[in-house]
């Protein structure tokens, strides 16, 4: 396997190099002046950066060169200069950027870019695993926002609510766990890409309160509440798979040791919640395959001890944390 491309792995500051997709769309309503409802489309666009794996989000009205270039301006304009922008030649994007017209080769949109100092890579044609950084954030996002949006009734979205749990949904992939960063290991901090990005280690809570699909047809901050709570509990679901190696039965799985930091799963948990502890204790069955274990964490400075099954906990980091 060959090294890693220097823009994943350099020291640069968030959002220097980028990878970039285009999905969508769905439908929103607008008022008309003299009365009524207008319907008309919008589509994302998703950066994420390749060095923290923060992501970053820009709707825009619709496939013209115009809307692509304005959304790509708000972006520079809040996150800063980036040098790199990398995409795939898939169906996805590729197809956007042909409607958009946009092409590589193309002087005007060259110079473009030549003014915000930036390089447009494509990467080879049907070689999606080259954009594996970022295809799967924006396959799992792009396919719960799907199931959320275009199921939900047309005349319930409008352009601010749809901004609106775009900004949601992008605090919550950005508060996900990455490693615990703690030379404590009774209490480990775990890195975040909102971390990097916001040098805090508290994430965006929710308001209180309690939302659900009745508030689709309520004031528009409960909609986009709702939705957000329901992208939360199957991006959580998801993206804790990701996190868990599965094995089949024939194959030993290393167990659970003293000192490992681990996730721990809990349906009740509200958004942007994630738990972590330290093993403290292994109970191991009689074939000596540890399925119980006793996790330590710390709940507003009080430390708790809970005893989990082994499949109600996601592994994190192996060994104490120095």
């Amino acid at each position: 396997m060959s090294n890693l491309p220097s823009d994943r792995v350099n020291p640069d500051p968030p959002f220097s190099n980028v990878g970039i997709d285009v999905f969508g769309p769905w439908n929103i309503y607008s008022r008309r002046t003299w009365g009524g409802l207008a319907e008309s489309k919008r589509w994302a666009v998703i950066f994420t950066c390749l060095g923290t794996r923060a992501v970053h989000f820009e709707v825009i009205e619709s496939l013209s060169s115009s809307s692509f270039v304005n959304a790509l301006r708000r972006f520079i304009a809040v996150r800063g200069p980036v040098r790199l922008l990398r995409s795939d030649r898939g169906t996805n994007f590729i197809g956007a950027c042909k409607e958009l017209k946009i092409n590589e080769q193309d002087p005007e949109f060259k110079g473009f870019l030549q003014d915000q100092g930036c390089t447009w890579v494509f990467n080879s044609p049907h070689s999606s695993h080259m954009g594996g950084v970022w295809e799967r954030l924006i396959t799992v996002a792009r396919r719960i926002l799907d199931a959320l949006l275009l199921k939900t009734d047309s005349t319930r979205l409008s352009h601010e609510v749809l901004v609106t749990l775009m900004s949601e949904v992008m605090a919550i992939m950005n508060a996900r766990p990455l490693v615990p960063v703690s030379s404590d290991p009774d209490m480990p901090n775990v890195l975040s890409p909102a971390t990097l990005l916001t040098q805090k280690l508290e994430t965006v809570s929710a308001p209180k309160g309690e939302y659900d699909l009745k508030d689709l047809y309520n004031k528009q901050w409960r909609q986009v509440q709702s939705l957000a709570d329901a992208f939360w509990k199957r991006w959580r679901q998801e993206y804790l798979t990701t996190l868990q190696q599965r094995r089949k039965w024939q194959i030993d799985k290393p167990n659970l040791q003293v000192g490992d930091v681990v996730l721990l799963k809990d349906a009740l948990l509200k958004r942007n919640e994630w738990p972590t502890g330290v093993v403290v204790n292994t109970i191991p069955s009689q074939d000596l395959r540890v399925r119980k274990v006793e996790i330590k964490v710390i709940t507003q400075g009080t430390p708790k001890v809970y005893l989990r099954p082994v499949s109600e906990v996601v592994l994190l980091c192996k060994g104490t944390v120095v």
